[in-house]
């Protein structure tokens, strides 16, 4: 039975800037690195601060300028349920925070099994619904499902216990879906709980998952208050401490941070963050990011820790999503199969041009395509990871149009090793009820973000094929789900 190195399970959400966070005196008590949950607020409302990176999406590219194009593979979700809260809440979605990659990966597909490897490829081939000329080319990753000897887990709750934190959306649910998860953990499993306000307390060290140990670990979860300002820095530097003095080596080593509040002292930088994560990777102490409730949201700080921390990062906005991140998808969170897992696709002169749709921030070189060493993402058992070309072909276009290889690191064995699968795209092959539902996620993103490149793109026309593909979606609720919020944006003034 092979045995897990390395495992990681990373959420990440939408972080706050709060208006009544203070500064406050440092806590010298700490030593290593973390992460944190934040809030979300009410967008385009008085008092709304919502923070995102100014990314550019991806022009179309000349296959004669530039025939490969690289991006790094991970699993993130934030942007889906942050785009879903916003919507039931009857706002309208900001823009910037619509990362198309992240809606479409928020679903589960019927990707091709691996066999004999840790990844499998799959790809299809369609037209393009708003753009006439053009053609959808659909880039699937499936991860194995491996049946390991269980791999003994370390985690360290941080939690944000400032006032801000209180009420049933922000810390109440935060307390939910730390039970939900505890009741997931093995007996061997041990869990730590530091919060953070004004001061940093180690409420719980190092405590055993056994029936008796479970239930003192819930009773210390009950009887946790919001109240103070916010001393961030410093619960990140305690967490990490405390997850190095219980550090299981060949274990599951995490700090699993639960926060609607930005750091204000101490490590306030993003710079100084992102380096202090990154150095904690290194010895394999990993990054969970989890986002409660509503308030600002810091979005690009929580992509940023996210991705220095070798994790990825989701937003749980109801007791729904709770559920989904600490029970439907504990095991693909928590075992990490691909590591450092790259995408590269080489097109043929069949191809006039190109262009990769969302990934915006998660492109890499072809010198890094190429180097083991570079870090890229990390993808966890069974799960589904796609990745959408729009592809313009050329005027004689026949045969082949591109070839597509996925490197990664398989570290479900003793050793981690290098390994790759490589698949190529025909113009004769087809499409697939996958690859129209993830054309629908992706025109409904294109529509939302306001994209240049939307084309004809309209949420009539996203709703229309949505209806031809309710055999497909049948019953899964989170398909279903966005049926109806594709429903719900459309009776709305902003997406007309």
């Amino acid at each position: 039975m092979k045995k897990l190195l390395s495992c990681i399970a990373v959420l990440a959400v939408s972080c706050t800037l709060i208006s009544g966070c203070f500064s406050r005196a440092p806590d010298n008590s700490g030593a290593p690195n973390g992460g944190f949950w934040f809030e979300i607020p009410d967008a385009n409302t008085e008092g709304g601060n919502y923070v995102y990176d100014a990314v550019k999406e991806q022009d179309f590219t000349s296959v004669s300028d530039q025939a490969s194009s690289y991006f790094s593979l991970d699993r993130n979700t934030a942007s889906y349920s942050l785009v879903r809260n916003q919507i039931e809440r009857g706002v309208e979605v900001e823009a910037k925070g619509v990362r198309i990659e992240e809606m479409i990966n928020y679903f589960d597909y019927g990707f091709d099994e691996p066999e004999d490897k840790a990844v499998a490829l799959t790809t299809a081939l369609s037209p393009c619904p708003w753009n006439e000329e053009g053609k959808l080319l659909s880039v699937g990753l499936k991860t194995a499902e491996y049946d390991t000897e269980y791999v003994n887990a370390n985690y360290v709750f941080l939690i944000d216990v400032s006032g801000s934190m209180s009420g049933d959306s922000r810390l109440g649910l935060a307390k939910k879906g730390l039970k939900m998860l505890l009741n997931e953990l093995g007996e061997r499993d041990l869990v730590s709980i530091v919060t953070y306000a004004s001061g940093v307390d180690t409420v719980l060290d190092g405590g055993e998952c056994s029936a008796q140990g479970k239930a003192e670990i819930e009773r210390a979860i009950s009887s946790l208050t919001a109240s103070g300002s916010t001393y961030g820095s410093g619960g990140i530097e305690r967490a990490y401490a405390v997850a190095q003095k219980h550090f299981i080596t060949g274990g599951n080593n995490r700090v699993i941070i639960i926060s609607d509040g930005d750091f204000n002292v101490g490590m306030s930088s993003t710079d100084a963050l992102k380096e202090f994560i990154q150095d904690k990777a290194k010895t394999n102490i990993y990054l969970s990011v989890i986002g409660v409730g509503m308030g600002n949201t810091r979005d690009d700080l929580l992509e940023t820790l996210a991705k220095s921390g070798n994790g990825n990062y989701a937003y749980c906005d109801n007791e729904k999503e709770a559920r989904k991140i600490f029970i439907e998808e504990l095991k693909s969170n928590l075992f990490t199969v691909a590591k450092d897992a790259k995408a590269g696709v080489t097109f043929t002169s069949a191809v006039n041009k190109y262009r990769l749709i969302g990934y915006d921030t998660k492109l890499i070189s072809e010198d890094d395509f190429n180097n083991e060493k570079a870090d890229a993402g990390e993808i966890g058992s069974s799960l589904c990871v796609s990745a959408l070309y729009e592809i313009i072909l050329s005027d004689s276009a026949e045969g082949k149009l591109a070839d597509v290889e996925v490197r990664y690191k398989d570290v479900t064995g003793e050793a981690e090793k290098s390994d790759s699968v490589t698949r190529a795209v025909n113009l004769n092959d087809q499409s697939s009820d996958d690859l129209s539902f993830i054309s629908c996620v992706a025109e409904f993103g294109l529509i939302l973000r306001k994209s240049e490149y939307r084309g004809t793109a309209s949420l009539t026309a996203v709703i229309e094929r949505l209806d031809a593909l309710s055999g497909y979606i049948g019953d899964d609720e989170h398909k279903k789900e966005f049926v109806t919020l594709v429903s719900k944006a459309s009776e709305t003034k902003y997406y007309l």
